[in-house]
Formats: C-alpha cells, sequence, structure tokens
C-alpha cells in the first residue's frame, strides 16, 4: 500500500502542523507503508506570489521535517515543482471535470468566505490535488475526517477519467482517516492557523516560545480563585504534550485555586522547549548544510519523478496523446 501526502510551505511551521500532521507523517515510517511525502509549492501560488519566500519557507519545511526525523531511507520526500507531469495530469483531469463540481468545493467557498481573491488556481486546487495523488499509483491519504470531501472529489475525478476513455489506469484513492488529530487553539482561541496570526511556531528559540505562550488569551480569574481548564485554552495545548496522569494533575491545581494561568503559560512554555530541544537543534545544523537538504529533496524528485512519468504513459496511451520523443 502506498501512502501519500503533501503540507504546504505558507508559513513557518508551527504546534498545529505538529499535531495535525506531522506527528502522523512521522509515525506512519513504522508502518509496512510505502511513504511518499511533498511539499506542495505549486498549490501555495494560490495565495503567494513572492519569489524569495516561497522559495525560503519551502526549504524550511524541508529542513523541518529532517529536523523532526524524516528519514528519506523510509520516505519519498520532493518537491511538488520537482514532478512536472503533475501539471500535465492536471491539465487532463480538468478535461473531464464538471465546473460544478470546483463550485462545490468547500476550500473554495471558505477561502472565498475569508475575503481571499478567487484566482483560477484557488478554484482548480482540488484537480492538482486530485493529480498529486492519482500519479503516484496512491492508495492510502492521510487526513482528518473533515477533509474527505478532498478525496471523494479525487476518486471521482478519476473515476470520471477511467469511464471516459474505457479503461482503469487510474487507482481510486481510500481516506486513511486519523481519529487522533488533535483541534488545535491558537493564542486567541480560534484554531491556530498561520492566516490567523495566533501560531505558536515549533523552531522558535525558547525565549520566543515564552513570549509567545504569555501570548495565550485568557479570562480575568485571579490567581487565588479556582477556575475550569475545561474552558481555559492553555489548558487545551497543555494537554497535548502532557501524559493523562499529568493533564489531571495540571488539572486539580487549576481547580483548586492558587494556580494562575501565568503559571500554566509557563508549564506549557516549558512542555514544548523541551519536547522540540532535540529537533531544534538538529535544525540549526541542517540550516547550515541547506546543500544536503535540497540533496534529499532532488533524490526524492527523481524516485517520484519515475513513478510519475509510468502513470503518464499509461495515461497519454489512454487519451491518445501521442509521444513523439
Amino acid at each position: 500500500m502506498r501512502v501519500l501526502s503533501g503540507i504546504q510551505p505558507s508559513g513557518r511551521l508551527h504546534v498545529g502542523n505538529y499535531f495535525g500532521a506531522i506527528r502522523q507523517h512521522l509515525r506512519l515510517q513504522h508502518e509496512v507503508h510505502e511513504r511518499f511525502y511533498f511539499i506542495a509549492n505549486y498549490h501555495a501560488l494560490t495565495s503567494m506570489q513572492d519569489k524569495a519566500l516561497l522559495e525560503a519557507l519551502s526549504l524550511h519545511v524541508a529542513t523541518a521535517y529532517l529536523a523532526m526525523g524524516l528519514d528519506p531511507e523510509k520516505s519519498v520526500f520532493f518537491a511538488q515543482s520537482d514532478v512536472p507531469q503533475v501539471a500535465e495530469l492536471a491539465w487532463i483531469l480538468n478535461c473531464v471535470c464538471p465546473v460544478s463540481m470546483m463550485e462545490k468545493g468547500t476550500s473554495y467557498k471558505d477561502k472565498l468566505a475569508k475575503g481571499l481573491p478567487a484566482n483560477m488556481g484557488l478554484l482548480d486546487y482540488p484537480v492538482l490535488q486530485a493529480a498529486d495523488i492519482v500519479i503516484y499509483d496512491s492508495n492510502l491519504v492521510p487526513v482528518g475526517a473533515d477533509q474527505k470531501q478532498h478525496i471523494e472529489m479525487t476518486r471521482d475525478l478519476a473515476g470520471r477519467f477511467n469511464t471516459t476513455f474505457g479503461c482503469e489506469v487510474l487507482e481510486l484513492p481510500e481516506p486513511y482517516i486519523i481519529p487522533e488529530v488533535a483541534v488545535v487553539p491558537g493564542t486567541d482561541g480560534q484554531k491556530m492557523s498561520k492566516s490567523y496570526n495566533n501560531t505558536i511556531e515549533l523552531f522558535a528559540t525558547s525565549k520566543q516560545t515564552e513570549k509567545r505562550c504569555k501570548q495565550i488569551v485568557t479570562d480575568s480569574t485571579a490567581l487565588e480563585e479556582p477556575k475550569n481548564p475545561e474552558q481555559c485554552n492553555v489548558f487545551a495545548l497543555i494537554q497535548l504534550f502532557a501524559t493523562p496522569a499529568e493533564a489531571e494533575e495540571i488539572a486539580a491545581k487549576y481547580r483548586a485555586g492558587g494556580f494562575g494561568y501565568g503559571h500554566a503559560k509557563q508549564l506549557l512554555a516549558d512542555m514544548i522547549n523541551d519536547d522540540f530541544a532535540a529537533a531544534r537543534e538538529r535544525y540549526i545544523d541542517l540550516e547550515k548544510d541547506q546543500d544536503l537538504v535540497r540533496d534529499v529533496l532532488r533524490e526524492g524528485g527523481r524516485k517520484a519523478r519515475e513513478v510519475a512519468e509510468a502513470t503518464m504513459d499509461r495515461v497519454r496511451d489512454a487519451c491518445g496523446i501521442v509521444k513523439n520523443r
């Protein structure tokens, strides 16, 4: 079975990225599946048109994944743009895709509601995503339960291609639902997101982490008064890092009184700094050796292109695209 997943280089990685995706990607390295992980820099162009920033963030994501333990011997790790065949397949899938399907996309409608400009890349995002998935004959795509629509669209498009051209060329992937994906609150209590500027970065310094944790919004309950941990953004984050026993002990301190939000914020900062200390050290070392990071992506791109070209040979043959080279 082949697992595929991608991450956009749309900002510096944060705690929400870790619990929402990165942790699962790393855990899957210990299972029997083949793994293809890519940096979705084509997708990032839907909202980012800054050359230097896109390049810097793409290298940041690659460096971060390697620092956190992604093993390029166990996973094919590459940049989306290093596989030009994916753009070719996206065009071919566009030619069997009803416009109405794209207009129903929840991500498109959500981003429009937030005031993002409606460029064609944003509308067509699911088709490129489908090409990303099926071009590697992916069987499983790790997603949260709220992201199933993307896989349903991919299956629909792959099925339409197969039906249109009368052959079973494209694999229909299945969603790999990750039940433990947490909704991670940001410093303002909303879902942690780069677009809300409410993130806690993974690769900040210890002092920067402490400063960011101090900015988490809490109520005005006095230090000596009892507090409800279930209604506290700080405690919600603490639970992600603490064992169940540790979380219950901290919750008891909340309820007993005499335990202030300042104490909780410092405790959270210490947990984050401890958990990511080793990865942060490796990140600093890799930042000094970006040629190594680029070499990993280059080799991953070579492996990914081999698989993608084999798929495209079948696709071109199915729809009558003559290969004159």
